[in-house]
This record gives structure tokens, sequence and C-alpha cells, in this order.
């Protein structure tokens, strides 16, 4: 993988057919993030920016153009194909964490090392992610209904970081928490990025796109 870009968009468009006619989400974007990036993606409501971190994320395919990730291009991949990549390489942090209700802080970070590995190094793996987002092993046993916003954020970033992927996305990170509890998950992601993580993320919030050491601007699915 050396030299190649983590993520590469080659004229990339995604259009929605819907009843009332076709929507462009994306609209010929061409982009190229390097291993080590720290990305911001900004632009106004229904700009297209969750609908490119999909993308990113292998979540969706394009409608037309092509998207390579770590050099291997998607949209000829299978299902089961697409799954593994998205386990092996990617790491997801969601506005609203996503977690699992009814598994504790450690068995929601287990849950995708499981998958991944089997359940042998699971345990301990998930036990060292959770310390380096600096929860307190005291809620490790919690189920998120017992966990602050704070708290929850910091479980989902440690699932993310399970299996040590080498892109970490990120939509609206901090959109559900306080400026101060906003800071410390923000600095915990710079951090990640400090150790070599590429890490892309969507935001509305100029403090927080501060972080990043590049900003995309997107505004009707079209990179400005």
């Amino acid at each position: 993988m050396s030299g190649e870009p983590i993520l590469r968009f080659e004229d990339v468009s995604k259009v929605y057919s819907l009843p009332a006619g076709d929507v462009v989400a994306l609209d010929h974007v061409s982009l190229t993030v390097e291993p080590g990036e720290f990305i911001a993606v900004m632009g106004p409501s229904g700009s297209g920016k969750s609908t490119l971190l999909n993308m990113m994320g292998c979540l969706d395919v394009p409608t037309t153009g092509k998207i390579y990730l770590s050099g291997q291009e998607i949209s000829g991949m299978s299902d089961d194909d697409l799954t593994r990549l998205r386990r092996d390489h990617i790491g997801f942090v969601f506005q609203q964490f996503n977690l699992i209700p009814l598994l504790s802080a450690l068995e929601n970070v287990e849950f995708p090392i499981v998958l991944a590995r089997g359940r042998e190094e699971s345990r301990q793996r998930a036990t060292e992610v959770l310390a380096a987002v600096h929860l307190d092993d005291a809620l490790f046993s919690h189920r998120p209904g017992e966990l602050s916003g704070g708290e929850q954020q910091r479980v989902a970033i440690a699932r993310a970081l399970a299996n040590d992927p080498d892109l970490i996305l990120c939509d609206e990170p901090t959109g559900n928490l306080d400026t101060k509890t906003g800071t410390a998950i923000m600095d915990l992601l710079a951090a990640e990025n400090r150790r070599g993580k590429t890490v892309v993320m969507v935001t509305h919030d100029p403090r927080i796109a501060a972080y990043a050491r590049r900003t995309i601007r997107i505004v009707d699915g079209r990179l400005v």
C-alpha cells in the first residue's frame, strides 16, 4: 500500500430515483485522501455530506464513476467482500452513537472483534481500546442507557478502533454533546490521527472543523 491513496473518487455521481423525480446527491466528485490525513467535510444541510461519507465507507456504491479503497475498486465487489472491507479497514463513529442497547460497553466493543477474529482475543483487545479512550473501567459493565452521552461516544470510538482500521469516518461526532465533552472527544480523534489513523469527519461546526488539517466543502453535491 506504499504510496497508494487510502481513498480515491474518480468522477463519482450518486442519483437516487424517487417518485417525485431523480435526486442528484453527488455530482461528478473527484477527490483523493492520503494516509494519515485529517479531513473535515462541511456544507449546508442536504448538500451531500452524508452521502459522501457513506460512499467513503462502502455503505453505498456510485451510480457512475469509480471509488478505490486502498487501491481496490469497490463497485465490482460482492456484498460479502464489501462487508469484509468495511470490517477490516474502516471504523465508523456516528452522531447517534448506534450502540447495541442490550450489550455492556465492553461487549459493544468486543462485538466487531469477535466477527473479525473470533472470541479468543476479543476481551483483551476491547479492554485495551476502552482504556485508550479513557473510559473508567468501572463503566465497562454498564449498558449504553446507563452512560452519559460523552461516555457513550467514547465507547463508540473504542468500537470504531477495535479492529485497528486504516480509516475512521465520523458523522457529526460531537453533535449531541456539550462543548466540554465535544472537545474531549475531538482531542481523542486528534490523538488517533497523530498515531497515523486517517480521519474524515462531517461537521457543521467551524470549531470542530478546525481540528482537521484539510477541509472539503460540498454544495449541491459538488465540491467547491
